[in-house]
This record gives structure tokens, sequence and C-alpha cells, in this order.
């Protein structure tokens, strides 16, 4: 695989960014020589207790990091990092209180507020103290069914800050949805957001929280967050207090930040539930904040006083993330609703209002904006903008080019991966090196990523195989949610590969050292033998103009397996025979003959997990006849509808 350059940072950006200060500090340390970000890489995987010590001190962590780098064990899911270590998370988000802004809220074109750094530690301060009044103590879970907005944040640290435990989905989902995540961690209070907006019309959530608070017995108070100003849910079982008189009332209490052990939980994050019950993820204070700090820090250059923003909900890693960046002392920009709502442009617009010095969205987002032929370039000044990050699927070659010819051609265009499962990435970008077309810059400092075939083989350069890692890292999770002896945890990372981490992503490294994921494992192509990862085939699609999103899977046929591609058209336009052979024709011309799909067929809607993730597995099990369980973990489940008994598929 060959991409072209489209981009490489200037001596200057290289001597002033964070990633060579951290060279630098490594050098001081160990005596390091590497010269690119490769070789550090390198270093970081082959000394990984030095490296995490590096990022302790780079990171200026506020604790006690203890005498042991490491306990030393040699299973992985029993090795620690820092076992003797004492800190509290919040601490290091929380020690700034000047008036500059700590969060800057937009709620599409309804709703702006700005929160400084006092403000945001004095109502942390007496949340904390509220919480503890009403019973809170460590290890307690308090859940959270919000909107991406700055009470969700203060009500999140001052959970963690008393050793209580975070977890949260947000507001647009169903009953059931909410329900099949906060019964099995059972919350004592419940933070619930009034209702949302979503092009402009509120939803009105007070009968969704009633109904979820009268099936889940733990919740002993439901404290209400006003977004739409709705009125409380009526006759509910439990008292239901707003978020301003739930506040500790009179001069601002103190913060103790008493220190805990590094592992001591603080998120429990939700699988997307596609294949089941959502599995229940709980990750530690010291793991979570080493990794972040060194994404944001090395990987995403975040200095103090930048201005972040990251289009995220409250079910998505991404928020967890996001809110880390509290703990650069930089500014996070939240955004709620529709990201093209009242304008497609809109987020351009909060990117020259605010001086934004990051930008993070997802691929889908920038394919729309691309289709929709909007060319910040010429209309916005994003005079500030250092960098674009982009998560959520791959971003195919098409999407790159159109970030430097018609966003900026002078940022950083950072494309990772990683989930839910380790609350951060394994493939990421960096500052100091160039970015090819299609292809992600390379794997994230401390993370030993291997690709493997079936037989645990290390894959040469250009061949495909599974995502492992092969080497403990700070971020894995703790445990699962009740998992008695970590069954569930060591059967979903570590029963295909012998004492090695296997992500589910299908990967090759290409030849600048950087990655090609090219889909999940558990949704590559198969036909004749031959494995083929979906993404491959999105990134000729979107070349059609004439398509506006596409899903592509296998299904059974004639002892062996086909290629089902079933694609959006854009609005007024129908699947004709022309476009169909214009598509094959652009997959053949540009993949291989056999990625060309056997059936194209047009749906109305292509079905996504609720934080925007093709559902191709939902797909393949309709056109199968196999239930597809959890629904409400999709975000349009009733699209599914039109995949069922389709007579082109029929045998």
């Amino acid at each position: 695989m060959s991409h072209k350059l489209l981009w490489s940072p200037t001596e200057d950006r290289i001597a002033n960014s964070n990633a060579s200060q951290f060279i630098r500090l490594v050098k001081k340390m160990y005596d390091y020589d590497g010269k690119s970000f490769h070789d550090l890489w390198k270093w970081s995987v082959t000394h990984p207790q030095e490296f995490w010590n590096a990022i302790w001190d780079f990171g200026e962590i506020i604790g006690d990091k203890g005498s042991k780098l490491s306990n030393g064990a040699e299973k992985f899911w029993e090795h620690k990092y820092f076992p003797d270590a004492k800190l509290n998370f919040a601490e290091n988000f929380l020690q700034r209180k000047d008036d500059s802004p700590a969060i800057i809220f937009y709620c599409e074109d309804k709703i702006k507020k700005t929160y400084t750094w006092k403000q945001l530690y004095e109502t942390v301060a007496r949340l904390a103290d509220a919480l503890k009044k009403a019973g809170i103590q460590e290890g307690d879970i308090v859940s959270g069914y919000v909107a991406n907005m700055p009470e969700t944040t203060m009500a999140a640290l001052a959970t963690i800050s008393i050793g209580a435990v975070w977890s949260s989905c947000s507001p647009d989902f169903g009953v059931p949805g909410a329900l099949d995540r906060f019964s099995q961690v059972k919350p004592k209070i419940l933070f619930a957001v009034d209702g949302y907006y979503y092009k402009g019309k509120a939803f009105d959530n007070s009968e969704k929280i009633k109904e979820v608070v009268s099936q889940i017995d733990s919740i002993q108070k439901v404290i209400t967050i006003p977004l739409i100003n709705a009125k409380p849910p009526a006759n509910c079982k439990i008292p239901t207090i707003p978020f301003d008189e739930f506040l500790t009332k009179g001069d601002v209490p103190t913060l103790e930040f008493k220190r805990y052990p590094f592992d001591h939980p603080i998120y429990i994050l939700f699988t997307s539930g596609t294949t089941g019950i959502p599995k229940c993820i709980v990750h530690g204070a010291g793991g979570t904040l080493l990794q972040h700090k060194k994404e944001q820090l090395i990987h995403c250059d975040i200095k103090k006083d930048d201005k972040v923003f990251y289009f995220t909900t409250c079910s998505w890693m991404m928020w967890n993330w996001i809110t880390s960046v509290l703990s650069q002392s930089a500014t996070i920009i939240q955004y709620e609703g529709n990201p093209l709502y009242p304008k497609a442009d809109i987020l351009f617009d909060i990117a020259d209002e605010c001086e934004m010095t990051f930008f993070g969205t997802s691929a889908k987002y920038l394919d729309t904006i691309l289709k929709s032929d909007i060319k910040p370039i010429k209309s916005h000044k994003l005079s500030a903008l250092r960098t674009i990050g982009s998560t959520g699927s791959p971003l195919c070659a098409e999407v790159c080019d159109f970030v430097y010819e018609s966003i900026k051609k002078d940022l950083h265009l950072n494309s990772f991966s990683g989930g839910t499962d380790i609350v951060s990435s394994f493939c990421m970008g960096n500052p100091i090196s160039s970015v090819y077309s299609g292809e992600m810059q390379g794997f994230g400092l401390g993370m030993n990523v291997k690709v493997y075939d079936d037989n645990q083989n290390e894959m040469p350069v250009g061949q495909q195989g599974e995502l492992t890692c092969v080497t403990p890292f700070a971020s894995q999770p703790i445990k699962f949610w009740n998992d008695e002896g970590n069954k569930r945890l060591i059967k979903a990372y570590f029963s295909k590969f012998d004492n090695c981490w296997c992500h589910g992503d299908w990967l090759e490294k290409t030849e600048h050292d950087g990655v090609f994921i090219s889909g999940r494992a558990d949704a590559i192509l198969n036909p004749s033998g031959v494995r083929i990862g979906t993404a491959e085939i999105y990134s000729q699609v979107q070349k059609v103009n004439e398509v506006i999103d596409s899903c592509a899977v296998g299904q059974k046929w004639d002892n062996d397996e086909r290629i089902v591609l079933f694609v959006v058209m854009r609005d007024n336009l129908s699947l004709t025979d022309e476009l169909r052979a214009k598509i094959k024709k652009t997959i053949r011309e540009n993949a291989t003959p056999r990625h060309v799909p056997s059936k194209i067929i047009q749906v109305s809607g292509i079905p996504k997990t609720n934080n925007g993730k093709i559902s191709e597995i939902a797909v393949k099990n309709v056109i199968h006849g196999i239930n597809v369980v959890n629904k409400d973990s999709i975000s349009n489940p009733n699209v599914l509808e039109e995949y069922k008994n389709i007579q082109e598929l029929q045998f």
C-alpha cells in the first residue's frame, strides 16, 4: 500500500512540541538516543516500566508514585503498574481556580454558557459535599442519564473526588437501553437531564426518568439537570431534586482529595451491546490518567490554555477522554445536539468564535462535510486550529485529502483508534512526523501492538491480521463489573492468543511505519476464503458522489460467502443499473475484483451504534434470519426492518 504525503511539520513546530520536550526528558532520565517518533515508540515498548515512569513525571501527576514501577506479574491481566502509588484522579483536574474559561458549552443554537476554573472548582466542591451528605461512600456507584454539558462533567468529577465511581449514558437512549446499563451497576444516585435538543426540537425525558427509577431499586435520589426546562417527573417513587438545590449552600466546602490506590475504580464504561447485554468495563484512576496524559500531551500536543473540542455523547469513551483535557489546564468545548444544526458548518463557526486549537470529530462527519460541498478554507479563518482529530471509524484517503484541500493546509490530521475497552487508543498520530493519505501515523507510545495471523505469527508490512497487544499497558481495564475471577474479561481479550490482548480489529502496517485499519475482525468479509476489511470497500464507495452512506456484509451463499453492499443514495436519487456499474467499476479499479460486491441494494438508512459506528453484525444477522439482540444499542433500529426478507437475497 502506498499513500501520498499530505503534511510534514516544520522544524519550528517540531522543536516547540510537547513530544520533543518529552524526548529530551527521556534522554536525560535514561540515556535514550533515538531520532524519530517511531524510535521513541520502539523504546517505549521495550522499556515499559521506564516509559510509564517518564510519563508520570512529564505529566506532572499529583500523587505519591511509590517505590515500585510494576508488580512484575507474568499474566497480562494480573500485571499492575505503580502498585504502591496513591492519587486522587479529580485532584489532577482541579488545580486552577482562576477566571479563565474551563468549559465552554453550546447546545445547538439554543444555549451558550462559559464556566471558569474558579466556578468549576467551587461547583465540584459543593457537589462532592452534597454527595457525601447524601450517603455516598467510597466504591458506591453514581450514574448519569445525561447530556454532554458542564453539569455532567462537574457531577463526574465530584463523584470521583470522594472515591465513588461514575457511569453514564446519553439521554437519547430509550428506557431499555438505560436499564440494560444501570440495572447492572445499581447506582445509589442518578443525575438525569430533563431533556435534550436535536435539530431544534426539544425532547422531554421526564417519563423516561420515572420509568428507569421505577425499575432500579438501588436509586435513592434523582438529581435533575435543567436543559430544556421541562417539568420534573410527576409521581416519581423517590425524591427528585433540582441540581442547584442539591448543591451545598454557604461557604465553599474544602475538597479534601483523599488519595486512593493506583487501580481505584473511577469509571464504568459500557460496550455497545450489539451482540448481547452491554459489558460493564471498570477503569482505574492511575491508568486512565497516565494514558490520557500521554495521548493528549504527546500525541495531540495539547498545551495549557488550548481550546479543545471533541464531538461526543456521554455514552462514548471520547467523553471521558475529553474530560481529561482539564488535567492539562486546557479549556474544553462541549457541544450538545446535532453537529449539522442549525447549519452544516456550525462547528466551524464555533471553532472561529472560540479560537479552537483542536477540533475532534469522526470520519463520517468529515465525509458529510465533503459531500455537502462545504469548504471551510474559504469561509472560515481557523487561525488558531493546529489539529483535527478523527476517530470512530477508519479515515479514507479521499477524506484525508479533503481536510488539507478544503479545511486547512497547515494542520496535523490525527486519526486514532482504540475503544471503550481501554478508554483510549492503540493507534494514534503524532505532531512531529509526516501524515500520509489514508493511514494512521502509528501505534500509541507504550502500546506494544503486533499484527498476528490466526497462529500468532507476526504479519509483515502490507499484510493484514489481528490487532494484538503483547505487553501490559497502563489503561487496561481493572475488571468487568461482577466478574468473579476475571472469567469474562479473560474470555473477551485473552482467549484467542496466549497471554496477549486481542482487540478485534483487522489491520496492516504500512511502509511509513503507519497503520491501516480495515474494519472489525468479526465483520471481516471472506469470499472464497480471502479476508477483506469493510473499510477497504467503504473507502472506494465514498468516491461515488451519488452515494452518501454504505454497509458491506458477507452472506452465506452456495457453500461460500458473497459480498452484499447496501447503499443510501442522495436525496431524489435511485440506484440504477448504471450506478451499480459505476460503483463496481470504482471498487474494481481501485481495490481488486475480489472486493466487488455480488449484490448492491438501495436502503433508506444504515444501522449504527449510539457511537456512530456502522453495525455490520446487526445487518448480517438480519439477512441470515438471526435475531438482533439489544436493539436499543442501535441509534436507528427501525431501519433494520428494511433488511428483512429482501427478495434479491433469498436462496
